[in-house]
């Protein structure tokens, strides 16, 4: 069994790494380079940073835990994101670059008013600061279970040890300390699937050759489904993985902050159209992983979990042998805070600018930066006393909800971005904070009646990934109807 104490020490030095890149990039500390890195940062480390940016902790055992039911049904939702990302690649980053933006939220405040632009920026604030506490936790939650309570560490420390040591390496770099620590944890994030599937393939005894057969030969090998009633309906995943791709990645502060700081609007499409790429085929990668753990557990006679969930985990830890289990760890580790840490630079990017209009006020940029400080410490406390409130509720059926919910937000900034981008019509936008609050609350009231009570003349279709695309569309029809109103 693999000792607490070299977990400690491995994710203790991984954590050293971080804050030894973050003192190397982040020399100055000016807010120039906490907000867009000066726009210097290399196109080629933004793209690789984004694998871990864009693939939370929660992705890293889900995706495979999912084979088993859904086989390879989620590559449709991948092949749309590459789709989307080119449509990123060739209409928002134009737009952003055009504007000079910081906060992508300020083209909200141009075209419509500043209560639109809050909005924006509330559906992102709201949506990350959650999120992140969700997979915080489910990382140091699987640290506690395995590691620190064998050590007696209670696990409010073990969040608040995380959590400062996050603010160790983002507190001063910013953006320009967090594309290279994202590069860096992406690195061991791949490294983790990667030595995963090569522990999986030499207890199966395969050449990697025989590996790649039997997957594709497997019963779970299946990736297009036809039928259109289903949630795995091709062309119903493909458009969603587009629209997810779109506002998710598009539409979202978090991941449109590190391509801001490129140097210039060509470099940050190259780093775009090079990640839908590799995103495509980490997917593959994961889902490899996800069939070879299912055909592991069958050889082997290893009852499956309750929950799909908890397959990686299980296999990982308890039959792989103890490198297999310290790769696991730390590519969770990885995963995890490589999705998460950027999250208090980019909260805190839009409560300056977008709530407090800090950017603009004349005023010292030694005020500046104390208020910019302020504001992140004020985020990591939220985020750890969330992160508390989950490990109190102690039901992992609330994280599972908190993340379902932190997708319904998306679609009022799909649908406010497109009805900007795609017309010219204008509005009264003290109304859009409504329109905010409608169009998800339509949004799940169409889910629940479809795919809870299923009526009859809809033949047992079901609503799955394409939600967020109907949430756009409602805030569109929204938005469009106070145009009339406004002329």
């Amino acid at each position: 069994m693999l000792s607490p104490f070299i977990v400690i020490g491995f994710i203790g030095a991984y954590f050293v790494s971080l804050v030894v890149i973050s003192r190397v990039t982040a020399r100055k500390g000016s807010n120039e380079e906490y907000f867009i890195g000066n726009r210097q940062s290399p196109w080629y480390a933004v793209a690789f940073g984004m694998i871990g940016d864009s693939l939370s902790g929660v992705t890293y055992i889900s995706v495979p835990g999912t084979v088993g039911s859904a086989k390879f049904s989620y590559l449709q939702v991948a092949m749309g994101y590459v789709v989307g990302y080119w449509v990123i690649a060739g209409v928002l980053l134009p737009l952003y670059y055009r504007m000079q933006l910081t906060s992508i939220y300020t083209y909200l405040g141009w075209r419509f008013g500043k209560a639109a632009q809050r909005t924006g920026a509330f559906f992102f604030v709201l949506s990350r600061l959650i999120g992140a506490a969700a997979r915080l936790w489910l990382a140091v939650n699987v640290l506690q279970l395995f590691v620190l309570n064998k050590i007696g560490i209670p696990f409010f420390a073990n969040v608040a040890i995380v959590i400062g040591l996050m603010l160790v390496y983002t507190y001063r770099g910013g953006i320009k300390t967090l594309v290279w620590t994202d590069a860096f944890q992406s690195a061991f994030l791949l490294l983790g699937v990667i030595l995963s599937v090569g522990a999986l393939i030499r207890q199966l005894d395969f050449g990697l050759s025989d590996a790649v057969i039997k997957i594709f030969n497997s019963r779970y090998a299946q990736i297009f489904f036809l039928d259109p009633k289903p949630k795995s309906f091709f062309l119903k995943q493909f458009i969603a993985g587009a629209c997810i791709a779109i506002a998710m990645t598009g539409l979202d502060q978090n991941m449109m902050q590190k391509n801001l700081s490129c140097r210039t609007l060509p470099e940050a499409q190259k780093n775009i159209i090079s990640f839908s790429i590799i995103v495509l085929l980490v997917n593959v990668l994961f889902l490899a992983l996800g069939a070879l753990l299912y055909l592991f557990a069958e050889a082997k006679g290893i009852a499956l979990p309750a929950k799909s969930d908890s397959l990686f985990p299980m296999i990982a830890l308890n039959h792989l042998g103890s490198i297999a289990a310290l790769v696991f760890v730390v590519g969770l580790t990885a995963a995890t805070f490589n999705s998460a840490d950027s999250v208090l630079t980019t909260l805190t990017t839009s409560l300056y600018v977008d709530f407090l209009g800090l950017d603009r006020k004349n005023i010292s940029e030694e005020k500046k930066i104390f208020y910019r400080h302020t504001i992140h410490i004020t985020f990591a406390v939220l985020l750890f006393l969330i992160i508390v409130a989950f490990e109190t509720l102690n039901n992992k059926a609330v994280i599972d909800t908190v993340l379902l919910l932190a997708g319904y937000t998306y679609g009022p900034l799909l649908g406010l971005f497109a009805f900007g981008i795609l017309t010219k019509l204008n509005i009264n936008d003290n109304y859009v904070p409504v329109v905010g609050i409608i169009a998800p609350l339509l949004s799940f009231l169409i889910n629940y009646l479809v795919n809870e009570l299923q009526p009859v003349w809809l033949n047992g279709y079901q609503i799955g990934n394409e939600l967020l695309l109907i949430n756009g569309l409602i805030t569109c029809a929204a938005l469009w109807m106070l145009s009339l109103f406004n002329k």
